[in-house]
């Protein structure tokens, strides 16, 4: 090897190890200090070992600016590449804090931008690492220039390939929109938070005292905004996470999600269901344990559980297929549809929908929850959501109808009427356009009230309208519902339905887009 290959090799060595080296041992440091993984470790954890190949890792700024000129970080505080989550192919970025913040600034946007093109082109989910302090300043527009350019790209491959944000340190002022675009959002408790503006400014404009935590923290996001659909409480609890989430999914919408061998029959009962919903309608049960004796042992991955728990919502697998479950929740606010219930649904089923997974309804909603701040708030606006998501939705669609299925939120749950292509229903069903006794009341209100007893002829007539409506045999006798089945047979029918609709193609009519009520 002649001197000058060997000075090659040696430079080549060297800016490696450069780049490898990050903000230097003192940043990383303090970053093991904070409770937080570099953002190399984070992509070990993420990734298959060996897997990930990087791309642009000697790419700096160009920023003459405030001194910037002696500072050039090859990489520029984001890491970005290509690798594998058992054995499939993602490309992901992760920004690195300890360089610059992780703030972004016009290279470290087109190393993003780069990879978001590449992963459209080539039809490959994109998993996006965040831990950073915004926008470098000391770039001005250019920073705002490269945020604006990954919004756009976020918007253009929404719907064509899945697109996971994970929240691992501060995302704040414009850096939120982009994790907003994508399709799930993933936070640590304790060190990662996101917010339009921070505590200083909320101070400055409103004078409320807040602190980093109770403004934008993963509790605050999984609970009261919606924003975050999973949370858990360390770096590497959230990647592991990610990496279970990322089994659910296809590459992208033109592929079925990946199916895995079943650990259970699907052709037997499952006793187990027999038990779970009380005979009395006022009663209350836990729907989660009608998924988990429905799905395949462990597979039921729950989407986010702490917000509007009265609707449950999460992937599992039946007979190794992939499937996303909406299911009223009886525990909390007796399972009614409500504003954020709406909302998070709706959401839920057009991803399902965008990327052919099957959706399952378990179905016992007594109907809209009622009031002045519902309706002032938009519940006729926020349920058309769910009911435009519903209908718009071309995959396989099944609805098991547990018990109550009341007035329009029995149409909005995946009705025979919206398109839903199988619908069973249990003996304790109930469809009606509302409760028997409020039935009752309203149909049969003069006679109770000249009965010599109105609470004993009340009585009788709730019976007589649970009697005559609230069943399943009145829908089924029309066709709106398939077959009235026993519990424990749940399971089988249910796969058994899947099975037969994998070859299911449903187009709409040609238009740009539809309208959904926003």
């Amino acid at each position: 090897m002649s001197g000058i290959e060997e000075r090659a090799r040696d430079k080549l060595l060297r800016k490696r190890q450069e780049a490898l080296q990050g903000g230097g041992p003192d940043r990383i440091a303090a970053q093991h200090q904070r409770g937080k993984l570099t953002a190399r470790e984070r992509l070990e954890v993420l990734l298959d070992p060996g897997s990930f190949a990087e791309i642009g890792a000697f790419v700096t700024h160009r920023t003459r600016e405030f001194g910037l000129e002696k500072q050039r970080i090859p990489g520029d505080g984001v890491i970005t590449g290509r690798g594998t989550i058992d054995g499939r192919p993602v490309f992901v970025f992760s920004q690195d804090f300890t360089v610059f913040g992780g703030s972004l600034s016009e290279m470290h946007a087109q190393k993003i931008v780069r990879l978001q093109e590449l992963a459209l082109e080539n039809g490959i989910p994109l998993i996006g690492l965040n831990d950073s302090g915004g926008a470098r300043i000391q770039e001005g527009v250019l920073s705002l220039a490269g945020y604006a350019d990954i919004f756009y790209r976020n918007v253009l491959a929404s719907g064509i390939i899945p697109q996971i944000s994970v929240i691992l340190g501060p995302c704040a002022g414009g850096a939120v929109y982009s994790p907003a675009i994508t399709d799930f959002i993933l936070m640590v408790e304790d060190t990662s938070y996101m917010f339009v503006t921070g505590p200083n400014v909320v101070k400055t404009v409103t004078h409320e005292e807040v602190s980093f935590e109770d403004l934008g923290g993963a509790r605050v996001h999984a609970q009261k905004s919606g924003v975050a659909h999973l949370t858990a409480p360390t770096d590497v609890d959230t990647l592991l996470l990610t990496r279970r989430l990322f089994s659910y999914l296809p590459l992208n919408w033109q592929e079925k999600p990946p199916r895995r061998p079943s650990p259970t029959p699907t052709d037997t009962d499952v006793p187990q269901l027999k038990h779970i919903v009380p005979e009395n309608p006022a009663q209350h049960y836990d729907v989660k344990q009608v998924i988990e004796a429905l799905v395949d042992p462990l597979s039921f991955l729950e989407i986010q559980p702490d917000f509007a728990p009265n609707i449950v919502i999460g992937f599992a697998r039946l007979g190794g297929y992939p499937i996303g479950i909406v299911a009223n929740q009886p525990l909390v606010l007796a399972g009614v549809l409500d504003i954020a219930a709406s909302q998070k649904a709706a959401r839920f089923v057009r991803f399902c929908d965008a990327f052919n997974i099957p959706l399952v309804v378990l179905e016992d909603v007594p109907g809209f929850l009622p009031g002045t701040n519902q309706e002032w708030g938009g519940i006729i606006k926020e349920g058309a959501k769910l009911l435009y998501a519903f209908s718009e939705a071309t995959v396989p669609r099944l609805t098991v109808i547990l018990r109550k299925a009341y007035g329009g939120a029995y149409d909005v749950m995946n009705s025979r009427h919206i398109g839903a292509d199988y619908v069973l229903a249990w003996p304790t069903a109930e469809i009606a356009v509302m409760g028997p006794q409020g039935a009752a009341e309203i149909i049969f209100k003069r006679e109770i009230a000249a009965a010599p007893d109105p609470a004993k002829a009340l009585a009788e007539k709730t019976e007589e309208y649970r009697r005559i409506f609230a069943n399943p045999y009145r829908a089924a006798d029309r066709g709106f519902v398939d077959a009235v089945i026993f519990p424990e047979e749940t399971r089988r029918m249910l796969y058994a339905a899947l099975d037969s609709l994998q070859k299911k193609h449903k187009t709409r009519p040609p238009r740009k887009h539809g309208n959904i009520p926003l």
